[in-house]
């Protein structure tokens, strides 16, 4: 901790340098040049801010209108599209949901008391200049934001996305990512339960890193991030600032790459988990004790962000004196202190009776403490620099009134012509060897082939709460010890189906992660969401950008789930090609007794096996299309979210009447990689004859396979119930099929009449693909 002594000697130290740039001084100078464009603002956007200040701003005040007018900061231009999250809504969506979009996570009541905050965002540029630290910051940023909302962090997942796997490049990215994700939570204590690993050239020059973190909080621990009170002390705790991460928001999230590749090193934050472990448990005694009225953590636009959203959602004014903030840098100008990212920081506002106790707090816990200030009733964030004003603004012209824009929106032109080019043309196989061949050219494929390679890394079981993870379709956790009340949740996304249809791709990855909550026996209750698009300054992207926001709010709607909040990271591209659109969603679940989980692959000999939903040829945009022929375009799957509904409920009763011996979502690479994947879960082969789903559905042998038909789940179920559970899918109308039975003694995935594959064979094909690419996979 630090007292009023420490920053005078630290004051001391730090060299004068140039006058600072004074609110006097902008009246009195009105011409002096400001390098606005080197910040990220645009020449419009400058005027406007002179305008709004009557004056030019400070060179202090530039900085902050810079970071949090940034695209990342302000979404200035996805906020009008966003808005739909908020509309589209029923009575039933609000009933669970205690905090919704505009927090620094949504918060939603899983009944007990108990509630739940989780959040995704993106970190997709550092991570790509600097793949460990860019990655390993991204976890301890979503992680605050949970810490913000009085939750303890529980559980985090990450949603990746690689350039081409045999492309040079890839192994660097590839390796600095998984290292800075594993290292990060790994040292904080937090399990890593699931998430998704996926390669396509598309992210060769922009690879996403999509970052989640879930809480657990006592309805009555919930804190928001405002500042009221008026004499309330703002109190900035954590570790020192420093100059990485100055401008990241600004300068390196919100615009493209060129084709020469990552040159903004200086822009990317680097993380100490180890400060931000104690940071959590010195918060959470704080939470305890009563002690804070508001708490913001510093992440994208660090002080500026801070201070001026904690004052706009509070009552409007604050006072700060910079030269309190402890740093790690004494030759930092005001402006680079106001726009830094350092990490493992956090701000709240204190009552003065209160702050004695709060600094007992943070001293215990060895975190060094500054008071910067005090809320204010003038209505104006005012910030002084030795001895002098260097911002006075309206906080909510800097954090809440930005720009907001209506981008041109134009059709692609190429679409229409990727759409007519069908796979259906493709030639399919009817021999039973080629049949055979493209299975495990499937299996081993860099998006199919197992991701061990990647999860060995991450402590899974770490605070022993956890009850499924990788590679079950969700990861859950228990939050109740005595009840076993706990939660579920899985993200996903599909790139190339957004590329053919952004509305119908986003409608796609909602129904996935919902279908992949529901097979573990959870009821969906809550969506999160990390849409990733290119340049918004492209109408083209802008159009993919309002289809999926669109096909999402509207899939929302039909399933009666809330959106709670989220992330929009623009400028994805590199030069002028941008990624396909990748608007990921995580849906959380609610499970009332963890016991009554259910896994992903077969356990048991004897037991039948059975598909629900119904195949039709649907192989465009699939990776059957991609891996055997190279190939995209078409129209992805349909999608009936009222079925998706229905076959939830459906799986929810069976779960918890304890009928399912285990559950796996078919989406990617179809029947044949669910079955393959449900084998090699725990070793127990498999019998499975197609005759019945062939002659029912109208489909030959490599569409019942490969096709990525929606709605559909395979189930292994005990005989002693399978009357009770054939019973419950006819009492509830869904489609179902007996087709297999397992077989621990055979020790092979036998398709009966078409092929047979030991379990050695498969277990040696989905196994080989990553490490032969980046090396051994560590044992666990």
């Amino acid at each position: 901790m630090s007292t009023d002594n420490d920053h005078a000697e630290l004051i001391d130290v730090r060299p004068e340098g140039p006058k600072p740039d004074t609110v006097a001084d902008a009246a009195a100078t009105p011409d002096k040049h400001q390098p606005y464009e080197a910040l990220g603002l645009k020449a419009d956007e400058y005027a406007a801010i002179r305008e709004i200040l009557g004056r030019r701003p400070t060179s202090g005040e530039l900085a902050m209108y810079s970071v949090m007018w940034s695209e990342h900061c302000s979404y200035k231009s996805s906020k009008n599209y966003l808005r739909q999250f908020g509309q589209k809504v029923t009575p039933a969506m609000k009933k669970d949901l205690m905090v919704g979009m505009g927090e620094n996570a949504g918060v939603v009541d899983v009944g007990g008391g108990w509630a739940v905050t989780f959040k995704v965002e993106s970190h997709n540029h550092p991570s790509y200049i600097e793949p460990f630290q860019g990655a390993a910051t991204g976890v301890g940023g979503i992680v605050r934001d949970i810490i913000s909302m009085g939750a303890r962090p529980v559980a985090v997942m990450d949603q990746l996305r690689f350039g081409a796997i045999d492309a040079p490049d890839t192994a660097r990215v590839v390796d600095g990512v998984v290292g800075g994700i594993s290292f990060y939570a790994n040292c904080l204590g937090l399990p890593n339960i699931g998430g998704e690993t996926y390669f396509d050239a598309v992210y060769q020059g922009n690879p996403l890193v999509n970052a989640l973190a879930v809480g657990v909080l006592r309805h009555e621990d919930l804190h928001l991030a405002n500042a009221r009170g008026v004499r309330n002390k703002v109190v900035l705790f954590g570790a020192r600032t420093g100059g990485d991460g100055i401008g990241g928001a600004s300068i390196l999230a919100s615009d493209t790459f060129s084709s020469g590749g990552p040159t903004k090193r200086p822009a990317v934050q680097v993380g100490d988990p180890f400060a931000e472990k104690v940071l959590i448990e010195c918060c959470l005694e704080l939470f305890r004790g009563e002690l804070v009225e508001g708490i913001q953590d510093l992440g994208a636009a660090g002080i500026s962000c801070a201070t001026s959203e904690l004052a706009s959602n509070g009552d409007g004014g604050m006072f700060i004196e910079l030269d309190a903030v402890l740093l790690r840098d004494p030759s930092l100008t005001a402006e680079e202190i106001l726009m830094s990212e350092s990490q493992e920081r956090m701000m709240a506002v204190v009552r003065p009776d209160k702050l004695d106790d709060f600094l007992a707090v943070t001293a215990k816990w060895d975190v060094e403490t500054s008071v910067l200030g005090e809320v204010t009733d003038t209505g104006r964030l005012v910030i002084n620099w030795r001895g002098e004003e260097i911002v006075n603004v309206e906080p909510r012209t800097v954090a809440v009134d930005g720009p907001v824009y209506d981008r041109p929106v134009a059709y692609p032109s190429w679409i229409d012509a990727l759409q007519a080019d069908s796979a259906s043309r493709l030639a399919r196989p009817t021999g039973n060897a080629v049949l055979r061949e493209q299975f495990l050219q499937l299996l081993g494929s860099a998006n199919l082939a197992d991701k061990s390679w990647v999860t060995n890394q991450y402590d899974t079981y770490v605070l022993g709460n956890t009850a499924l993870s990788f590679p079950d379709d969700g990861g859950m956790i228990r939050v109740d010890e005595e009840s076993g009340l706990g939660f579920a949740i899985a993200t996903d996304a599909n790139g190339r189906y957004c590329q053919l249809d952004p509305k119908q791709g986003a409608r796609l990855a909602l129904a996935e992660a919902y279908r992949n909550v529901a097979v573990t026996g959870a009821v969906p209750a809550a969506v999160t969401d990390c849409l990733n698009f290119g340049s918004p300054e492209d109408p083209e992207v802008m159009w993919q950008f309002s289809q999926a926001v669109e096909g999402l709010s509207d899939g929302c709607l039909e399933l009666e789930i809330p959106v709670t909040g989220g992330n929009v990271s623009f400028y994805n591209q590199t030069g002028t090609k941008p990624i396909h659109p990748t608007p990921v969603v995580g849906v959380l679940g609610v499970i009332q007794d963890v016991a009554k989980r259910v896994p992903s692959g077969w356990q048991d000999e004897g037991d039948n096996i059975y598909l629900l939903g119904t195949t039709a040829l649907e192989l465009d945009g699939s990776a059957w299309a991609g891996v055997v022929h190279d190939h995209l375009g078409g129209r992805p799957p349909a999608v009936d979210l009222d079925a998706e509904k229905q076959l939830a409920g459906l799986l929810a009763a069976g779960a918890d009447q304890s009928l399912l011996a285990a559950a796996h979502d078919l989406s990617d690479g179809g029947l044949a990689q669910a079955l393959a994947e449900s084998v090699l879960r725990f070793g127990v082969g498999a019998r499975v004859w197609l005759g019945e789903l062939l002659e029912r559905d109208g489909v030959d042998v490599a569409t019942a396979l490969f096709s990525e038909s929606t709605g559909r789940v395979v189930v292994s179920v005990p005989r002693e119930d399978d009357v009770r559970f054939r019973g419950l899918c006819e009492g509830r109308g869904y489609p179902v099929l007996r087709i297999g039975v397992t077989d621990g003694a055979s020790d092979s995935l036998e398709i009966q009449d078409v092929f047979t594959v030991p379990l050695e064979e498969l277990r040696r094909t989905h196994r080989a693909t990553l490490p032969d690419h980046f090396g051994a996979t560590i044992p666990q």
